[in-house]
């Protein structure tokens, strides 16, 4: 598909220098201000609004959570590689950030909403940290967010499945939203938690 070698390589950049702001706060001299971050060269083409239920039942949407800066990861409860890589990061990040974890919502969106009911998803989040919200809904809803975000998500039957199991192969970025909604960054799968913290810290102020 056309675009795509363009945007690899756009990906494969951010991966390499995508602390390069935050390096450059540190290093900055004392007494100056510390320089805003460059704007993204991938900013517009992730995101949108989406309706979705979190893991208490509830119905939200993207609007709920204006005001905030948003953390969303895609998985799912059974994922056995990526997720459970990448969301104690997320977690440890959470902490590390201290009081300013509190301008930041941690979204957990799940890529088998078939299996990852509300009560499935607050068991599993649940053991990661308490402020991240699990976000499910009907095939859809998933398959709309997901494209907005444009997450790839694939469902595989492998040898070991019993009858009627599935596993998920699907994309492991961390997006990371504005107060309104709109796209700042994104962080690698296995982006550490000290270097989470350190881009993050960069966007909150």
């Amino acid at each position: 598909m056309q675009g795509r070698p363009h945007r690899r390589a756009l990906l494969a950049g951010l991966a390499t220098g995508l602390s390069l702001p935050a390096l450059a706060q540190h290093h900055g001299h004392a007494g100056h201000a510390a320089p805003s971050p460059r704007p993204d060269p991938l900013a517009g083409r992730f995101g949108g609004p989406f309706s979705l239920t979190d893991h208490r039942g509830t119905q939200v949407s993207d609007r709920d959570f204006r005001g905030r800066f948003m953390l969303i990861y895609f998985g799912f409860t059974r994922c056995t590689d990526t997720c459970p890589i990448d969301l104690p990061n997320i977690a440890q990040a959470l902490d590390g950030l201290g009081s300013l974890a509190e301008r930041v919502v941690p979204l957990f969106v799940t890529v088998d909403p078939a299996h990852d009911t509300p009560a499935v998803l607050a068991a599993y989040i649940g053991a990661f940290h308490p402020r991240l919200i699990g976000l499910t809904g009907s095939e859809a809803q998933i398959a709309a967010v997901a494209k907005a975000y444009k997450v790839h998500r694939r469902k595989l039957t492998l040898p070991h499945h019993a009858p009627g199991e599935h596993s998920v192969d699907h994309g492991s970025l961390t997006y990371l939203m504005d107060r309104e909604g709109r796209f700042l960054t994104l962080l690698p799968h296995k982006t550490s938690a000290d270097r989470m913290v350190a881009v993050l810290r960069n966007y909150l102020g």
